[in-house]
């Protein structure tokens, strides 16, 4: 690599020598680097700076130069596609070149012909628009996120994440309440940070909660199908088995730790049936991102102790289950806006805050099988809800359960309920000055 690149150096050097304009040595280092990424497939294509034709005839020899190099194929282009990813004059009148590889550049036409259909049909808005500036930034090789930033800088679309999430907020639906708060509070060792006449809301990291909500007062029966998992990570694996099965907690699946693998983890089940699943996540090719994201996360101790060791945890996952997951996967991405942490193949965690994150389970694999009713909330806490409200209302990237939001007399919460492709509620919430919030609103201000 380091000889290929000297030998783009001195060509550059040498040409530039005989008279070629020493502006280009920017583009030809610009050129170079994206050579290098198309030949090794970390982009499909890649765009040269726009130049007039004057100055594309001066660049040409040089950009073959480094083509040939690389061994990646390069051709003009004097009408670049217009999407929503760039400024739309950002190359009027001008030129670029066009590095590729393989069929690639064959996808660019065929991208340019759909838009022009679109366009002629009087289609090219909304949705289908969008659509072919995710499809230009893909060839491009940008991530979600970054063909997420370019549609937020130059059109009206958003993600929740552009209007804050100060934690999630897991919602579980109990018959008993009064059970099941102990068996959280007092087996668990999980602390309550706010209680109401419907719901008790425990503390399991410092920007994850959960919700147990008396299913006689709220969105769900307790005999819908229990379609979540929630993960409690922890840096105590052993620990927590060996204490929950002291406290005689059912066990579903083992603790049977191995050397190698990604994860180690068991499952309990709580008092109403509720899966949860205690893990561990190793340093494993799939979980390279994820791993350093995990480390910089912080214990919140419970009030469980085992042998003189207090436990806690450090983060949480919820589990969610679907039949299709590349639809979900456009869905969190995309309209949630949450990057990609963990890729497990049939599960896909994505980072929702610093210590909470959604994980979603192709069904064909997973604790669960399919149901279209669930008795669960997968809830987020939003610092601009009214913001958030204004903007899905608006631009509908998903259905809402009432085109309002709602308010308890009290003054204590304000939120509003939607649903994601698979049919999961998702409840958005904020929290306002309220002796009932007291202790909450410290855990959130804490963040």
């Amino acid at each position: 690599m380091k000889s290929k690149a000297l030998t783009i150096v001195l060509i550059a050097a040498f040409l530039m020598g005989c008279g070629t304009p020493e502006k280009f040595s920017n583009e030809l280092g610009s050129l170079a680097a994206f050579a290098e990424m198309v030949d090794s497939g970390a982009k499909q294509i890649a765009f040269s700076e726009p130049m007039t034709a004057a100055e594309m005839d001066a660049f040409l020899p040089m950009a073959e130069a480094i083509a040939d190099k690389y061994g990646v194929k390069l051709v003009q282009e004097t009408e670049l596609i217009k999407t929503d990813l760039f400024d739309a004059e950002i190359a009027e009148g001008k030129a670029i070149l066009i590095l590729y590889k393989g069929n690639s550049y064959e996808a660019y036409i065929q991208l340019k012909a759909d838009r022009s259909s679109l366009e002629k049909s009087g289609l090219y808005e909304g949705a289908e628009r969008q659509e072919i500036a995710r499809r230009l930034g893909c060839l491009l090789g940008y991530s979600a996120k970054g063909i997420n930033d370019k549609l937020t800088a130059n059109t009206n679309y958003s993600r929740l994440t552009d209007f804050g999430i100060k934690a999630s907020n897991v919602f579980l639906y109990y018959k008993d309440i009064q059970k099941a708060t102990e068996f959280y509070t007092e087996v668990m060792g999980l602390a309550i940070v706010a209680q109401y006449d419907n719901a008790n809301i425990l503390k399991i990291s410092n920007t994850s909660f959960l919700t147990l909500v008396d299913a006689a007062k709220g969105m769900h029966s307790a005999d819908e199908p229990k379609s979540v998992a929630v993960a409690f990570l922890t840096r105590q694996l052993a620990e927590w088995y060996d204490y929950l099965q002291e406290k005689k907690v059912e066990i579903k699946y083992t603790y049977k730790p191995k050397e190698g693998g990604p994860h180690d983890g068991f499952v309990a089940i709580d008092p109403e049936g509720y899966l949860l699943e205690f893990e561990v996540f190793k340093q494993d090719q799939e979980n390279e991102n994820f791993i350093p994201y995990l480390a910089n996360t912080h214990d919140v101790l419970t009030t469980a102790n085992h042998k003189g060791t207090t436990l806690g945890f450090h983060a949480s996952i919820t589990w969610l289950y679907y039949k299709d997951l590349l639809p979900l996967q456009n869905f969190y991405e995309n309209v949630m806006g949450f990057e990609l942490a963990a890729d497990q193949v049939w599960t896909k965690i994505y980072r929702t805050t610093d210590d909470s994150y959604i994980g979603l389970v192709d069904v064909s694999r997973g604790m669960h099988s399919y149901a279209k009713d669930k008795a669960v909330n997968v809830g987020f806490i939003v610092n601009d809800l009214e913001g958030w409200f204004n903007y899905v209302q608006g631009q509908k990237p998903f259905e809402l359960r009432e085109n309002t939001i709602s308010k308890d007399e009290e003054g204590k919460y304000s939120g509003f309920v939607g649903y994601d492709p698979g049919n999961y509620f998702l409840e958005f919430d904020s929290f306002n000055e309220h002796p009932a919030n007291k202790q909450l609103l410290k855990e959130l201000g804490s963040n």
